[in-house]
């Protein structure tokens, strides 16, 4: 009777988790982090590349991850999440260093069949002005 009492007790709290828009699975603070990190140095090198900038990257350090929200979604047939909230980025210049407080982000997460790995997915548009997801494997 006591073991049937925990298992109800279980499935109450997750219910009750689900109900308050706190998703199950969804990805850590920490992959967010990560994902942001590595979407901005993408940006920053299609950026120097366009421009043709002899510029190296420069260092940047992601602080303050705070997550406003985090919706289940699909990418693929693949459970996903796009998370979304701010966070503080400190970028260290040859002669200075500059800290950017409360920056809004938006990342899209998917998690891989086995639950292992995630990966940032990028909605980019084809040669045929179709929107297709890209995605990459968080390191």
């Amino acid at each position: 009777m006591q073991r049937l009492l925990k298992g109800m007790g279980a499935i109450l709290l997750v219910v009750l988790l689900t109900a308050c828009g706190l998703p199950l699975g969804g990805p850590s603070r920490h992959l967010v982090e990560r994902a942001i990190e590595l979407q901005l140095q993408q940006t920053q090198a299609a950026l120097n590349q366009q421009l043709r900038l002899g510029v190296q990257p420069t260092d940047l350090t992601i602080k303050r991850v705070l997550i406003a929200e985090q919706t289940p979604i699909t990418i693929e047939d693949l459970n996903a999440f796009r998370v979304r909230g701010t966070y503080n980025i400190t970028t260290k210049l040859p002669t200075r260093q500059i800290t950017e407080q409360q920056n809004p982000f938006q990342v899209y997460l998917q998690r891989q069949k086995e639950g292992k790995t995630w990966r940032l997915a990028r909605l980019q548009v084809d040669e045929n002005g179709e929107p297709t997801w890209v995605t990459q494997r968080l390191p």
